[in-house]
């Protein structure tokens, strides 16, 4: 427990020593503000009907003064702020006449506040009160150092006193260098990205796909389907193309906000065409289209032998590559290469064009 500093709120202190300060059997040090015995505020206020051992009700009766000792109208209770923000606790006294209010840090022993009083250094603490019923302790901004328990103290004899706790919540934050960037791997490797947070309750660590697609999670001689993988760690074994994406790690506490950090992932392979018609015929004088569909990472190179080529990106690693010959000649018949290459090497496949001559009847 801790006890009050007197200024001049209560009868003058005994002085021991030029160290310590005494209130009846309190000792305070004034260098850290902290108590050394277990009551606090157990001086009395002494008016003239109290030396008398009395105290006067409103038509002039006197009674004992140990009758109408104030009291506590409601429990203290316990606050969860986020870090930044602003806390007031309240401590609700019915009839308190003389005597004082007083906060202390419970754990700590420090003291916080006497009456209307700061006196802790502390520069965002604040008190006020609302006609001597409402006492507040507001602390402004509040630090992961403010959590604890704090007590709101009445000095009667014996003193009466109310703890209630205060939590700081701090939403997540990712830690950088304990969270993995993008990431390039060839096809049948193993993948493995971290993902680690901090925060005030512990953050979860929760991953997805950003274009919405499941992920794949293999073990020996098992393949698993998920939507969302939870944990610091999404370990992709035997990495194929269709694993190629940017995942989201999503780190969440119940405190807002959540957060999440973008990793691509990148699977480099060899080149791969399909033709859909190797071989293609077309009248004389109209205009034809040859198709070619690639895959390949990193990004390819794809080139067609003659007129207007369109390349129509499908995603990360395939390409739609389209030819188109305009008014075709019987000259325009022949072989048409689509070459795909990237550094992991080269393919081309072939597309025969020929025509097509209509006979009209008489």
């Amino acid at each position: 427990m801790s006890c009050f500093l007197s200024l001049r709120l209560f009868s003058p202190p005994i002085t021991h020593s030029p160290q310590m300060r005494v209130f009846g059997h309190e000792r305070i040090n004034p260098l850290n503000g902290k108590v050394e015995l277990h009551e606090v505020l157990n001086e009395r206020p002494r008016g003239e009907d109290e030396r008398r051992g009395t105290r006067r009700l409103e038509n002039g009766g006197p009674v004992s003064g140990t009758d109408f000792q104030p009291e506590f109208a409601e429990p203290l209770e316990n606050l969860t702020v986020a870090i930044g923000r602003d806390a007031t606790f309240t401590c609700i006294v019915r009839g308190l006449g003389g005597y004082r209010v007083g906060w202390v840090r419970a754990d700590s022993k420090a003291i916080q506040a006497i009456h209307t009083h700061v006196i802790t250094h502390n520069p965002r603490v604040f008190v006020s009160h609302s006609d001597h019923t409402m006492w507040h302790l507001t602390i402004k901004g509040v630090k992961e150092e403010d959590r604890g328990s704090y007590m709101c103290q009445i000095n009667t004899d014996p003193m009466i006193s109310q703890v209630a706790v205060l939590e700081v919540v701090i939403p997540p934050e990712f830690i950088p260098e304990d969270t993995s960037g993008d990431i390039m791997a060839p096809e049948g490797s193993t993948v493995k990205l971290t993902c680690k947070a901090r925060g005030h309750p512990t953050p979860s660590i929760k991953w997805r796909r950003e274009d919405g697609h499941n992920i794949t999670l293999k073990t020996q001689g098992s393949k698993t389907q998920v939507t969302v993988h939870e944990g610091e760690v999404l370990k992709l074994q035997k990495i194929s193309r269709a694993d190629m994406g940017t995942y989201l790690c999503i780190a969440g506490n119940s405190v807002p906000p959540s957060i999440s950090k973008r990793i691509t992932v990148s699977v480099h392979f060899h080149p791969v065409i399909h033709v859909p018609n190797q071989l293609v015929g077309a009248p004389v004088n109209t205009d034809v289209t040859l198709d070619c569909n690639v895959e390949a990472y990193p990004a390819m190179i794809i080139s067609g032998d003659r007129y207007e080529v369109q390349e129509i990106t499908k995603s990360m690693f395939e390409v739609r590559m389209v030819l188109i010959i305009r008014k075709f000649r019987k000259t325009d018949a022949g072989s048409y290469h689509c070459i795909a290459k990237n550094s992991l090497g080269d393919v081309d496949s072939v597309v025969k064009l020929h025509g097509m001559y209509v006979f009209f009847s008489f």
